[in-house]
């Protein structure tokens, strides 16, 4: 069964870079611009893994991991939050953490890699 994928982020081509890449290695791909329709979203398509920018217009990448993993129904979904922020390792010290986090700009192997391990776990 084809892996879906979740990817949250404002960055139209980031989004793009990332459903290539990961279309290419055989998974499917959600895209999503903005975090109100995050739970929804997951409601209807059931990701297997959600990849979340953590500076999006409406809601703060963060606070949506914190309730993706305090909620019953969300808390085992892998998350990686992604950004260029320099502290963006601090949020695998916070309550709510991401599974991972990666650091844009990244190399496609490092996602490609990230992406097997949180689907594999």
């Amino acid at each position: 069964m084809t892996k879906r994928i979740l990817i949250v982020d404002d960055n139209e081509f980031m989004v793009e870079v990332m459903t290539y890449i990961l279309n290419s290695k055989g998974y499917e791909v959600i895209p999503l611009y903005t975090g109100n329709q995050v739970f929804n979203t997951i409601k209807i398509d059931h990701p297997d893994l959600v990849i979340l920018d953590l500076a999006l217009p409406d809601l703060d990448g963060r606070d949506i991991c914190k309730l993706l993993k305090l909620n019953s129904s969300t808390k085992d979904l892998p998350v990686i939050l992604c950004s260029g922020a320099e502290d963006l390792d601090e949020a695998l010290k916070l309550p709510g953490a991401p599974n991972d986090v990666l650091h844009k700009p990244f190399d496609l192997n490092s996602l490609v890699q990230k992406v097997e391990y949180q689907l594999a776990a």
